[in-house]
């Protein structure tokens, strides 16, 4: 029988239309690119041959949308098509475009799944729709639709989860690639941390051509003192959202680590915790690192009790390595003073929760929308996703958001015990993630924010990729 992977790639061979086509493609994009400058017109070369693997098989788009989302989360076409769609963007278009083609292709071998979260997460975007459409009295602003409908395409990263990974061995590359791809975050961000200040600035300047920012706060430092400590970023601009990726990440891979049946060998995945780890005190958020520790907490308790004795041993090798690098002292005052809500941030933090409560009791049912606050003595945006989402959607919106979270662990949970050990850990690896993505959403707002789409497609991503490895036939029927 002919895979439905290959028909794609026959019609392209076969049909003369579709070569030129593509020829053509190929030829614009690349001399486009090429006047830009070399390295540009080899990206683009590379670029149309990540697309093409994209769109001949669905598990190298989804590796592909987690290694934007980790990588490069804000990065452009480096010219202007009408509008300037971000490469995961496309990516996000991609993937369910291939396995929507295979449904209509195949219908035999391929159904629609839909799981039980499915009508649930479809009403949740249909709530969505309604409060920015009442927010904005039914014309919201360019920007605003532009933001919203990357959010949507996050959510939507969901099904294609469930309706790609649909293998054992599919599971496999994918979870790989995320953990490979968050590894190689922290690395970068490490190296361009450890450059000099001015070297690291002119290399995220470079990156103005692809949409990444060219003004303002490119190098980020603590309390926003250029003369006090240096914040680790990678290529995710702000250091609070790369903290609340590496969070989920890291505890994805934690996971692995002390699980019996690791996807990769235990020196490398001890090797990427440590990366990712050291990447994440460096971003000094402190929501991030709660995420983590919960997230660790949780892995502990619900199986793997030697988490603990690691944890333990990571927290007296961070304060030694904090130490060593002069950050120790600094980095307990900044930990102190947040839990005592004495830092220009904290007190901001609070200002923003008391102005979210005030709109959220003025319009408690659907809340203002994802514009601008209507009232003149109320702002917009909060650090929490919680109060983010009351006020975004209303109390009607929270509970839907709850309801749908609580339903999915309720079901991991269900699952886990006839689950065999390979891919009890897998899942228990994507509840770790969610777990870490829900507690550093107790005081930032990244994993629900239209302007920072690819940390939703990250938490929708991984909510999916729990479904679909618990629905896997077991081994002995694959």
């Amino acid at each position: 029988m002919r895979s439905l992977v290959a028909i794609p790639r026959d019609t392209l061979v076969r049909s003369p239309a579709v070569a030129a086509a593509l020829a053509l493609a190929l030829g614009g994009l690349v001399g486009g690119m090429a006047a830009l400058g070399p390295l540009y017109a080899l990206a683009g070369l590379l670029g149309l041959l990540a697309g093409y693997a994209m769109l001949v098989s669905t598990s190298a788009g989804l590796l592909t949308v987690f290694a934007i989302i980790t990588i490069l989360p804000f990065g452009t076409l480096p010219f202007k098509a009408i509008i300037t769609p971000n490469f995961l963007t496309l990516a996000l278009l991609a993937v369910p475009g291939v396995w929507l083609l295979r449904l209509l292709a195949r219908p035999d071998r391929y159904q629609l799944r839909l799981s039980a979260l499915g009508l649930p997460i479809a009403g949740f975007l249909g709530l969505t729709f309604f409060s920015l459409y009442l927010g904005a009295r039914g014309l919201p602003d360019a920007a605003t639709l532009h933001n919203y409908a990357k959010f949507v395409l996050g959510v939507l990263l969901y099904f294609s989860m469930i309706n790609c990974v649909r293998s054992r061995t599919q599971a496999r590359l994918i979870l790989r690639g995320l953990i490979l791809s968050g590894g190689m975050a922290a690395l970068i961000a490490l190296a361009l941390w450890a450059l000099d200040a001015e070297l690291t600035l002119r290399i995220l300047l470079s990156l103005g051509r692809i949409g990444y920012p060219t003004s303002g706060r490119v190098l980020r430092f603590v309390e926003d003192d250029p003369n006090g400590l240096e914040r680790v970023i990678g290529f995710g601009v702000d250091p609070n959202s790369f903290g609340g990726m590496l969070a989920l990440v890291l505890a994805l891979t934690a996971a692995q680590l002390v699980a019996r049946q690791p996807l990769l060998r235990r020196w490398l995945l001890g090797t990427l915790v440590t990366l990712m780890a050291l990447a994440l005190l460096l971003t000094f958020s402190r929501a991030a690192l709660l995420g983590l520790i919960i997230a660790a907490a949780y892995l502990a308790t619900v199986r793997y009790r030697r988490l603990w004795w690691i944890m333990l041993a990571a927290g007296l090798g961070a304060t030694i390595l904090l130490v060593g690098l002069g950050y120790g002292e600094a980095f307990a005052s900044r930990l102190i003073s947040g839990l005592q809500f004495r830092d220009q941030a904290q007190q901001m933090r609070l200002a923003e929760f008391q102005n979210a409560i005030a709109i959220i009791q003025r319009y408690p049912a659907f809340g203002i929308g994802f514009g601008q606050a209507p009232d003149l003595d109320l702002t917009a945006g909060v650090s929490s996703i919680y109060l983010a989402i009351a006020q975004r959607m209303g109390l009607i919106g929270l509970a839907a958001f709850l309801a749908i979270v609580a339903a999915w662990f309720a079901g991991s949970l269900r699952t886990l015990p006839a689950l065999d050990e390979e891919r009890a850990s897998w899942v228990l690896g994507c509840q770790a993630g969610v777990v870490a993505a829900l507690a550093v959403g107790l005081a930032d707002h990244y994993f629900f924010n239209i302007e920072f789409s690819h940390m939703g497609a990250l938490l929708w991503g991984t909510l999916g990729l729990g479904v679909a490895i618990a629905d896997l036939p077991a081994e002995g029927m694959l």
